[in-house]
């Protein structure tokens, strides 16, 4: 195919031939000349039309609107008012598909159009430059994050997005129909990953989806999540588990500063890795920094709220850390996590804040059988509902623990988005099933 990215031709290419190819973005008519913005998803181009040098061609720009798809070969010349201090002047044009008019969106950056409009009509929102950079950005993440766990000889899995039943209480579920049988949308790829420590796949991770049948209206929350969740066998506690995790975003973090460059650059981000070895503090030190520092105590006594947790990650990054561990929760223990009498900690749970946001939550798993369906018991959970997942601690369950990290999430901290649905291309909330 001949064609070549506008980010692909600089100003060193002076009086060589190309062929771009996107969509007009920007037009300006002075009369006898017609300049037009292309743009690519790299980049922009503008071209210039002259009447005295090319009559037909200068016509056929002059029926040229906004968002038409068009094509252009001609020669680069230098410019320094250009954009990028080069122009193309065509020697062929074609309109390859013309944009009705008036455009659903506002995209040259004049208007600023609300959320809810934006996703109404993604299409045309995801054309805007700042939006690619959002989503290369994204997938140079998720690559770089894998890249680490693969480096490290994790396995990477991929887990059943239809279930039996939720791994985790407190969120409710998407029913399906599945063959004349009651199933439902994954919570959580928790009782899997768990079942593969007993198979000798000692570390996993995977990139996947979760759902959550939730009423919110918050910018952090969707109902479809995009996750990544680890877990390791053989580990000693809890700490194990928060040392990979550090190392991995830590990891993830460097990459992007050279990987995403661009990205970073055209939304304005000057990303900061964390300083590594973060704080790790009891939970009980977490609820005493917000009554002593901030006059705050959360309703839950089991659990840090939301303004809780900004407060919080304020408190850490004027110490110079954006990211850290808060250890201990006694509320919203899980059956299958682990809870040892005599521990230093309440819980062996574990979630990570990062710029004052909840990103991952995780801690050590029950391997114990007898200790496993004691806690299945207290929390009312139906042992033959699991029994697939119950089997496999029968037979040598190793100590183990893990977490899962919302990606999401993740994405919008990085990018310095104001809601989570920003950093995904079609969210799904309890309003919106479309598009």
């Amino acid at each position: 195919m001949s064609r070549t990215y506008t980010n692909e031709i600089t100003e060193d290419d002076d009086g060589e031939k190309f062929t771009v190819k996107g969509w007009a973005h920007e037009i300006r008519d002075l009369g006898g000349i017609t300049f037009i913005i292309l743009r690519d998803r790299k980049g922009t181009m503008q071209l210039i039309f002259k009447e005295d040098e090319n009559e037909e061609l200068f016509e056929k720009a002059q029926r040229v609107g906004k968002e038409d798809v068009i094509s252009a070969t001609g020669v680069i010349e230098e410019n320094d008012s250009a954009p990028g201090d080069r122009e193309m002047h065509p020697e062929e044009f074609e309109i390859v598909a013309e944009a009705d008019s008036p455009l659903p969106l506002e995209i040259s950056g004049n208007i600023d159009s609300d959320l809810s409009t934006r996703l109404d009509n993604r299409f045309m929102d995801l054309r805007q430059p700042e939006k690619h950079a959002i989503f290369s950005l994204r997938g140079k993440l998720i690559e770089s994050m894998e890249e680490w766990f693969a480096e490290n000889e994790y396995i990477k899995i991929n887990t059943p997005t239809i279930a039996k039943m939720g791994a985790e209480g407190g969120a409710e579920l998407f029913p399906v129909v599945y063959y004349g049988e009651e199933a439902f949308l994954s919570q959580s790829p928790q009782l899997y990953k768990q079942m593969l420590m007993a198979t000798g796949f000692d570390k996993v991770y995977e990139t996947g989806k979760a759902f959550r049948a939730e009423e919110f209206s918050t910018s952090r929350h969707v109902s479809e999540i995009s996750m990544f969740d680890v877990e390791l066998a053989f580990i000693e506690d809890q700490h194990d588990v928060m040392d990979v995790l550090e190392e991995s975003l830590t990891y993830t973090l460097k990459e992007l500063q050279s990987k995403a460059a661009e990205e970073l650059s055209e939304l304005g981000v000057d990303l900061e890795v964390p300083v590594e070895d973060f704080p790790r503090i009891k939970f009980e030190e977490a609820r005493e920094i917000l009554e002593e520092e901030y006059d705050h105590v959360p309703e839950d006594d089991g659990d840090l709220d939301t303004k809780g947790e900004k407060l919080l990650g304020e408190y850490f990054e004027e110490q110079g850390h954006s990211a850290f561990f808060v250890i201990g929760y006694p509320g919203e223990k899980f059956y299958y996590m682990e809870a040892r009498e005599g521990d230093e900690y309440q819980s062996r749970r574990f979630d990570l804040i990062y710029k004052g946001l909840e990103l991952a939550s995780g801690g050590q798993r029950e391997h114990d059988l007898e200790r496993l369906e004691q806690g299945m018991e207290e929390d009312g959970v139906d042992p033959s509902d699991v029994s697939f997942y119950l089997e496999s601690f029968k037979f040598g369950m190793p100590p183990h623990g893990g977490y899962g990290l919302g990606l999401d999430r993740l994405v919008r901290k990085v990018a310095g988005l104001s809601n989570v649905k920003e950093a995904i291309l079609f969210p799904r909330d309890p309003n919106r099933l479309t598009p």
